[in-house]
């Protein structure tokens, strides 16, 4: 059931500070790899940076978002959503304000780990806060319509910085203080949707705390293994991506301006896809949207490897590229709501993420590592969509919910409230233990 902390306004509320919460780390990413082909231009650079240091720089900083995800889980769990949130938001953007002052590469890596660490800990906590507050059956949607500002972020930084080129710090400085601006709005507006810590008293002392080991059994070690691996290389693309697509496109013969105007088109077909692949996830199915969606992934980075001609033939491929590319990976975050019982929701999104991470890590290290050996173009597509087949084995693996749409949920909740059985006994998989169903909604 979904917690019960809604108007409309309180919803609006929720939809909008989620959505800016994941903002930040698409504006991010993307303010870091803009910035990338400038600060290592032989002749725009700044103090001497080479691509190795900035790839130094791109990896600890996803190293601290990969242990900031897996931390907060647990905690998110144990002791609520909202104030967990406050204090990674207000971590990030203070060490995002600082990362421009730093006198040289070891600094920034140092200051963009830490900042990174209160990064990753944003979007799991956005995402369960999203999902514990939307309409039954409604997961998949929600995650989708969350992660729209991690695109918006994206295109946003982008835009910016076309418009700032060599004033790269205006960036960080921007970023950072966003972050900073939002925090009052987030304390004042922002309920607890957990329904174990939204109890006072006593209720609340016995919120349960997962563990790693809780997603291993009940039968849940393929639903975790599966989910693990297509959240790895779902980030690995995202990251891989958002990171070095300018330099990739640099190296394929383009210039700098054109390389960020794709990176702008990849992510406004982002936002296309997690609009339209969230309602088609929980209309038509969950594990079948992703399948689709990591099958056509694989099929057009491949084609990106292709030299095209034609600019607007170019910026099309792109833009088709973005709608599936990015949405499969958001699609697996909205799977963890129909295979995971409620209570264990933030920790499952937590450890996955925190996990996937471990591609966003991988991502641009890899893509970083070919184009410092000359290979980023064409090989560094063929290597995309090798993931993306990586992607869609791992999805493949997970065995399909009882309940994978909308409205066989929304049956399930009609006939408890009706003291009936439900034709599907829970949103759990076949052979999940008696203790993973009793924790389902």
């Amino acid at each position: 059931m979904t917690t019960p902390v809604q108007t409309g306004a309180a919803r609006a509320w929720i939809v909008a500070l989620c959505w800016l919460t994941v903002m930040f780390e698409g504006f991010d990413i993307v303010a870091l790899g803009a910035t990338i082909p400038i600060l290592t231009h032989p002749e725009l650079g700044h103090m001497d940076l080479t691509v190795a240091n900035m790839t130094f720089v791109s990896t600890v900083s996803l190293v601290g978002v990969g242990v900031g995800a897996a931390l907060i889980g647990p905690i998110a769990d144990r002791f609520g959503r909202r104030l967990p949130l406050l204090a990674c938001v207000a971590l990030f953007s203070v060490f995002t304000l600082i990362f421009p002052l730093m006198p040289n590469w070891e600094l920034m890596g140092l200051v963009r780990f830490v900042a990174g660490l209160g990064l990753g800990g944003c979007m799991p906590v956005a995402v369960s806060i999203m999902q514990e507050s939307a309409p039954q059956g409604r997961r998949a949607h929600a995650s989708t319509v969350t992660m729209t500002g991690y695109h918006a972020g994206a295109v946003l930084a982008s835009l910016g910085a076309l418009a700032v080129h060599t004033d790269w710090h205006l960036l960080f400085y921007a970023g950072g203080a966003l972050g900073l601006l939002s925090l009052p709005f987030m304390a004042w507006k922002l309920p607890e949707t957990h329904p174990a810590a939204a109890r006072a008293g006593a209720a609340a002392a016995h919120t349960p705390a997962y563990r790693l080991r809780d997603l291993f059994t009940d039968g849940r070690a393929r639903i975790t293994v599966g989910l693990w691996t297509g959240a790895f290389m779902g980030l690995l693309l995202v990251y891989g991506l958002n990171t070095w697509l300018p330099k990739l496109m640099e190296k394929a013969g383009y210039n700098i301006s054109s390389s960020l105007v794709m990176l702008f088109v990849l992510n406004v077909g982002a936002i296309i896809g997690l609009l339209v692949g969230g309602r088609v996830a929980d209309s038509r199915g969950v594990k079948g949207t992703i399948l689709v969606w990591f099958g056509a992934a694989a099929v057009l980075l491949a084609l990106l490897s292709i030299r095209i001609s034609s600019e607007l033939g170019l910026n099309a491929v792109i833009l088709v590229t973005g709608v599936f590319v990015f949405s499969a990976q958001v699609l697996v975050y909205g799977f963890v709501g129909y295979l995971y019982p409620r209570d264990m929701i933030a920790t499952g999104m937590g450890f996955t993420s925190g996990v996937g991470r471990l591609g966003a890590i991988v991502g641009p290290w890899v893509t970083g590592s070919l184009v410092n050996a000359g290979l980023g173009y064409p090989f560094g597509f063929y290597f995309f969509a090798l993931v993306a087949v990586l992607g869609f084995i791992a999805v493949l693996f997970i065995p399909k919910p009882r309940a994978n749409t909308a409205a066989v949920l929304h049956a399930e909740v009609e006939a408890q409230a009706r003291g009936e059985a439900p034709a599907h006994a829970s949103a759990q998989p076949e052979g999940a233990g008696p203790e993973a169903r009793a924790g389902q909604p």
